[in-house]
């Protein structure tokens, strides 16, 4: 190894500290196990009389309409996902068909579990600020009731002292309204089936009756002739058609209310390939050419069996488009963009092996074939794994890449490593020891002995690094630029 050159960066820890709050809750749709179940419930509210239906609808009301913006707005949305069940030739009130919505709705905190794997980039509005302060957004990996993840948001101020001011946390947090794709490409979609080995007679014959720009009724329709006359057994047909569902539900757009503030707004799992969870979105500013600003995000969609590579894209915070990745290269966790084009193309860090760092070219965003690694384990503290913690962050000496080692007992540590400007596969320097390491506080958690981050950001000539503690809470730690580069060592 190269001999030490000068001692380990100085890292301050900030004493805030970044914690989920149980009170803060969304509505989901609650349908009770067993289908045969909800037209017994949608019987018994019938039967109920008015007077009664109105006095409950009147508690619930007193009860949860200052949790939840709109909550009758909510209580309709679930009426009509379970409006086949009601029965025929009924006549429904008001206040019955609210009261339907109200016993197929349940509350769900999402950050009751833990709160923790926080990235951090510039607000798209930098207006009306004290010179050297930065308006930021962070994200943050959530997690409630049945371990599924969902992605929150906080915002704030860094002033010039790098101090963490963060807007008031709402009491309110709303889901989005959902718009899955309206048009899918047959060639892409085969591609990506073919990609994930479930490609067969069933998927090639379905495929052969859509147009080569199909919608999703189209493929719906097609799947429903084919039920009623399979070509195999039915449990095949029946596992194939799950998993082209699954892919075009991966594909949607949300859509927020403006007027409501950022830390309400919660993405959370929409489509069966994310069931267990949207992990660990890391969020980046990207520059095109062009100077125009988009902010996209990488994550991975979990069903609890499979994982799917996921990107998100938006400009404001308030409309994103999520869209799967594609190619032999998009198969696994950890993607990482850079935030700008090299050479004309867009380039990521990614994991593909579980061990090594990797990166990766393409001209095409969305598809990403060949990968190559850039960085190995090394060092004790990462002889199990490595890995990137995040987008790389330009500076004029090179990238600067926040690393995750992998040591004894399991320990996740935070390292550092510099790539070159025009030339990212090619490593100018890097830590070798780690740059965070759990410290007694942070060992304890949800996963014990684990110190993480999705993204880091650059300023007033420090590194700000927010980062989850043990799987459970967030801490923010700062380190000098220039300390951290001068530090390093010279790759061999």
């Amino acid at each position: 190894m190269p001999e030490k050159i000068l001692s380990h960066p100085k890292i301050k820890r900030k004493k805030i500290k970044i914690e989920g709050d149980t009170s803060r809750v969304i509505t989901r749709l609650y349908i009770p196990h067993g289908e045969h179940r909800i037209p017994k419930i949608i019987q018994r509210i019938v039967d109920l009389p008015d007077t009664t239906a109105k006095d409950l609808l009147s508690q619930i009301m007193l009860d949860f309409s200052e949790q939840h913006k709109d909550i009758r707005r909510v209580f309709g949305l679930h009426l009509n996902e379970v409006k086949d069940y009601v029965p025929m030739g009924a006549v429904l009130s008001e206040t019955k068909r609210a009261l339907i919505g109200a016993y197929f709705t349940m509350e769900y905190s999402v950050e009751s579990a833990a709160l923790f794997n926080p990235s951090i980039v510039p607000h798209p509005d930098q207006r009306h600020l004290d010179k050297g302060n930065l308006r930021f957004i962070m994200s943050l990996r959530a997690i409630g009731e049945g371990h599924i993840s969902s992605i929150v948001f906080r915002s704030g101020v860094l002033d010039e002292h790098n101090t963490f001011l963060f807007d008031p946390t709402s009491d309110y947090v709303e889901r989005p309204s959902v718009r899955i794709n309206r048009f899918y490409n047959r060639h892409l979609f085969k591609l990506k089936l073919n990609e994930m080995e479930a490609s067969n007679g069933i998927t090639a014959r379905l495929l052969d009756q859509l147009p080569e720009d199909f919608t999703y009724n189209d493929l719906d329709e097609k799947i429903r002739a084919l039920r009623a006359k399979p070509i195999s057994s039915e449990a095949r047909q029946n596992q194939t058609f799950e998993i082209m569902y699954w892919l075009a539900n991966s594909n949607y757009e949300t859509n927020f209310r403006p007027d409501h503030r950022i830390s309400e707004r919660v993405i959370f799992p929409v489509s069966e390939n994310e069931s267990s969870g949207i992990e660990d979105a890391r969020f980046v500013q990207f520059f095109d050419d062009n100077g125009e600003v988009t902010y996209y995000a990488t994550y991975t969609a979990y069903n609890g069996f499979t994982i799917l590579p996921q990107l998100i894209e938006t400009k404001d915070f308030i409309k994103f488009k999520v869209i799967t990745l594609n190619g032999k290269a998009a198969q696994n966790k950890g993607m990482a963009l850079f935030p700008r084009r090299i050479d004309g193309s867009y380039v990521m860090l990614s994991r593909q092996d579980g061990e090594n760092n990797h990166i990766m070219f393409s001209d095409n965003i969305h598809f990403w074939q060949k990968s190559q690694i850039v960085q190995e384990p090394e060092y004790p503290w990462e002889f199990v794994q490595i890995g990137n913690c995040g987008s790389p962050l330009e500076t004029d000496k090179g990238w600067i890449v926040l690393t995750h080692g992998v040591g004894p007992m399991r320990q996740y540590c935070i390292g550092a490593m510099l790539l070159d400007l025009e030339k990212p596969s090619k490593i100018i320097a890097r830590l070798d020891e780690p740059l965070l390491a759990p410290q007694e506080k942070e060992r304890e958690g949800y996963v014990p002995n684990v110190v993480y981050t999705c993204g880091a950001i650059l300023h007033n000539g420090d590194l700000v690094i927010p980062y989850g503690m043990s799987d459970i809470t967030c801490g923010i730690a700062t380190v000098n630029v220039s300390e951290l580069i001068n530090c390093m060592h010279t790759a061999a």
